[in-house]
């Protein structure tokens, strides 16, 4: 078996192996019916007692609170206790939410800005829920002193709804609890214009006699149903579960199944924890001066849970003192989460290709400056990556020119040699010598393309500003397939274009036959990929047949002046 043949099988074979991964699970699962922003959530709170975990019963989902030179939190053992309470609902231009008054907890949010999908645009999509699933941010204060400590605060509100006003660059929603023995707390949410990041802060007046002492957490809930923004195409899954940012690690995932196995636990200071799924993320970002205990895993309940405890807070009689956390609900858009946080961005996961997946959405992102449309900016961006590779492509098609041009010498070698392959390989060996051949050649636009290819499959599965981008006529959403499949024959026939003028006369015929094969395979494969992926990969080969034409008419010209004297 000859270099190109190894080439060509193991590059096909490592595209096909990323591409079809997981393949069964992606298009078989069907997105969930929309939930319109209306549905009131129910919501049973598990109320965590005072003691250390090993004196807990089962039940609860509140953490427990642990002083700073201790190890890192995780939620405690749960106790049985269950209070319902009613709701507020806060509305900005970003976000539709609905706090619980028991608790003060996140248990829905809506983003209006991004439809469901692209048939229901008056349908926001569902961030978090507690009706088809279970996907809340709760946040409170534990500890010693702390109100949810024993159970959950009851709060109260002047109000059941509150609407950010025309023209208002913010909304402020206040909680009011306070304790029998006298402790007023205050808890803040702030929202603001155009704008996913929610300010969540504590006031607290003693007014006990003695001093308080307690300890904010914030955490994310989940369930571990199936994420409802995932796509229905063939490939890679996008990332669903939990993700910090460590000091070892600026980027650490912690799956369901290692929260099941090994829960995390880290101690550090500022820093940020997060739940993703497809084109969207929930975030605690704590106060970045402090040293917090963050944690991530699954309780008996069958909840898991990621999220943060901060130091304690201390309060003499008579003082008052304020802490606080910050909450994301949204899309993950890369330039303002990079704002938020540190490496907070890495949330959009471009896997290990993120080297070269963020300069192509970058300049993809200029693309879409120039033209404000984001298939004719993949298409730009297609011609720029082709434009700047140019140099090593053509040096690629020489040598194709050149391996055909001695193609009748290669096939007398064969013919010379056929039954000996040893001898066969030896005197192909030093013609490639001689004749400063490269066997290799031909197969090096596909190795090139294939770390570009892979990278942009990210840019476009990930980048939440494809999602259900239109281009023209019948391609309304460049995140899914082409609902006609025009795009993909139009690639697989341009592939056999491009197949056929790289064969050449001295090919093995198995090699030949896989060159054939190939573009059947892409096609079929590409039938259910994002439409935005498919349209690349055309304009790809569009241009790659432009340019090795325009070399292999610029060598046949030169090896005929070349004849002529």
């Amino acid at each position: 078996m000859d270099v190109r043949r190894i080439v060509l099988i193991a590059g096909l074979a490592v595209v096909t192996y990323l591409l079809i991964l997981q393949w069964s699970q992606d298009y078989a699962t069907a997105p969930p019916q929309a939930v319109s922003q209306t549905v009131a959530p129910v919501i049973e709170t598990d109320v965590p007692p005072a003691e250390p975990p090993a004196q807990a019963e089962a039940g609860s989902d509140v953490p427990m609170a642990i002083s700073e030179d201790s190890e890192a939190a995780t939620p405690a053992a749960p106790a049985a206790s269950t209070a319902s309470g009613d709701y507020i609902d806060v509305v900005t231009d970003t976000l539709n939410l609905r706090i619980s008054l028991n608790g003060g907890d996140v248990v829905y949010a809506s983003l209006p800005q991004y439809p469901f999908s692209a048939q229901t645009p008056d349908i926001p999509f569902t961030l978090l829920e507690e009706s088809q699933r279970i996907y809340t941010a709760m946040s409170g204060l534990v500890g010693a002193d702390g109100i949810d400590s024993t159970s959950r605060a009851r709060f109260t509100a002047d109000r059941n709804r509150f609407e950010m006003a025309s023209g208002a660059d913010q909304l402020e929603v206040i909680l009011t609890h306070v304790t029998e023995a006298g402790l007023e707390v205050q808890k803040v949410y702030t929202l603001h214009r155009n704008d996913y990041l929610i300010d969540i802060r504590y006031n607290l007046v003693n007014n006990t006699g003695n001093s308080v002492t307690t300890n904010l957490f914030g955490q994310v809930r989940r369930d571990d149903s199936s994420d409802p923004s995932a796509g229905g195409t063939i490939g890679m899954a996008s990332y669903l579960g939990a993700a910090l940012t460590t000091p070892d690690d600026r980027y650490k995932k912690h799956s369901f199944r290692n929260m099941e196995r090994s829960p995390l636990q880290v101690r550090q200071e500022g820093g940020w924890v997060a739940f993703l799924q497809h084109y969207f993320v929930s975030a605690w970002i704590p106060e970045p001066n402090e040293v917090h205990n963050f944690y991530a895993r699954r309780l008996p309940n069958g909840l898991y849970y990621a999220g943060f405890q901060s130091p304690a807070l201390n309060i003499a009689p008579g003082e008052s003192g304020s802490t606080g956390t910050q909450l994301y609900l949204g899309p993950k858009d890369q330039d303002r989460l990079a704002e938020i946080s540190p490496h907070l961005e890495l949330t959009v996961d471009y896997g290990w290709l993120w080297w070269a997946a963020q300069p192509l959405f970058k300049l993809l992102q200029f693309m879409h400056g120039l033209v404000g449309n984001w298939g004719w900016a993949i298409v730009l961006m297609t011609l720029t990556v082709k434009i700047i590779l140019y140099p090593l492509t053509a040096a690629s098609y020489r040598s194709m020119a050149r391996m055909r041009k001695f193609a009748p010498k290669m096939t007398q070698l064969r013919e010379q040699y056929g039954d000996d392959r040893q001898k066969l390989g030896q005197e192909m060996m030093k013609l490639y010598k001689k004749e400063k051949l490269n066997p290799m050649g031909g197969c090096l636009p596909i190795l090139v393309q294939m770390p570009i290819f892979i990278a942009l499959y990210w840019v476009l599965m990930e980048a939440v500003e494809l999602r259900q981008s239109p281009f023209i006529f019948w391609i309304e959403d460049l995140s899914i397939k082409d609902p006609f499949f025009v795009l993909p024959l139009l690639m697989g026939a341009s592939m056999f274009l491009q197949m056929q003028m790289q064969q050449q006369p001295s090919m093995d015929p198995m090699q030949a036959k896989m060159l054939k094969f190939m573009p059947v395979v892409f096609t079929f494969m590409f039938l259910w990929f994002p439409a935005g992926l498919t349209l690349y990969w055309f304009i790809n080969n569009v241009t790659t047949i432009v340019q090795q034409w325009m070399v292999n008419r610029k060598f046949d010209k030169a090896e005929a002046e070349k004849s002529k004297s």
